[in-house]
């Protein structure tokens, strides 16, 4: 029997907006043909809409950003693997996956290991090709990513210029299910690294941004809510919904700021700020069950 699962909708004070790139830190070198990135500030976030309603999704790249600076050596088992992108066969497994590949492909740059970033961005391509959004991963894009090999801002600017243009596509022709599964995948991946680093670590800020996600959760469950058609749709929904329910434990403080919006840049700043107060078991059965619903999505 499908679950139902009524929520508010809550702003929570995290980097929105999937794998849209705010910009990044660790700046390695920028290639005068692309765009330089603005600092990022893991503390605001920015906002999207879907329908008439705002969502607040914390992005990969952000993420990685956190991971890279709590000082976590690169772990390339926590990946999906590349090779697999040929074994998805549905819309859903595709879909998915494709987000999956693009915080694989932000963890991958932020560590430096641009060879290997090339066979996830092919990954990347085939899943996009075959989910009708070629245009985003075209062989320009390739071109331009082998070009800036080395400069990690502009490698991360190119992944997250190719994720915003599909999600443009998707959205113009009324595909909105497939973009929030890609949204899905990349927040799944991304929490997945979250909680497999803070197991090993003591970074107060991994902890923190792990809590955050009881708000953002509810986000994305009402996002896919939206566009649930199918029994494998469903599936990854019942799954979230058990998962937000081992985020009752967990303490999370907001207070609001007034936003502040930059025209020009048409960004949208919170300046809310939180605490959230997370146990070590706490964490270790958000682990559990975040890889448990990412090994139903990679197979």
């Amino acid at each position: 029997m499908k679950k139902k699962f009524f929520i508010k909708i809550l702003i929570s004070p995290v980097i929105a907006g999937g794998l849209i790139l705010s910009g990044c830190s660790g700046d390695s070198g920028k290639n005068e043909d692309e765009k330089s990135p603005a600092k990022i500030d893991s503390a605001h976030a920015t906002l999207f809409q879907v329908g008439d309603e705002l969502f607040s999704i914390p992005s990969p790249i952000q993420t990685a950003v956190l991971i890279k600076a709590s000082g976590a050596n690169y772990d390339k088992s926590m990946l999906n693997s590349a090779d697999k992108a040929a074994s998805y066969s549905t819309r859903v497994q595709r879909s998915l996956n494709l987000g999956v590949y693009g915080a694989d492909l932000a963890y991958i740059t932020m560590y430096d290991q641009t060879q290997e970033a090339l066979s996830f961005l092919n990954a990347s391509r085939k899943i996009g090709n075959e989910l009708g959004v070629t245009s985003a991963f075209d062989e320009a894009l390739l071109n331009r990513f082998q070009k800036n090999m080395g400069k990690r801002d502009s490698l991360l600017y190119l992944v997250a210029e190719a994720y915003r243009a599909s999600d443009s596509y998707l959205k113009n022709n009324e595909r909105e299910d497939v973009g929030s599964l890609i949204l899905a995948g990349g927040w799944i991946e991304a929490l997945y690294f979250a909680t497999k680093v803070a197991k090993t670590s003591s970074s107060p800020e991994i902890n923190r941004r792990i809590g955050e996600q009881k708000n953002t959760l509810e986000n994305l469950i009402k996002l896919l809510q939206k566009n649930n058609n199918n029994e494998e749709f469903a599936e990854i929904v019942d799954e979230l919904i058990n998962l937000y329910s081992m985020f009752d434990e967990v303490q999370y403080l907001y207070a609001f700021e007034k936003p502040v919006t930059d025209a020009n840049k048409k960004l949208t700043v919170i300046n809310s700020k939180s605490d959230v107060k997370i146990s070590p078991q706490q964490l270790e059965a958000i682990h559990q069950k975040i890889g448990e619903i990412r090994n139903i999505i990679i197979g």
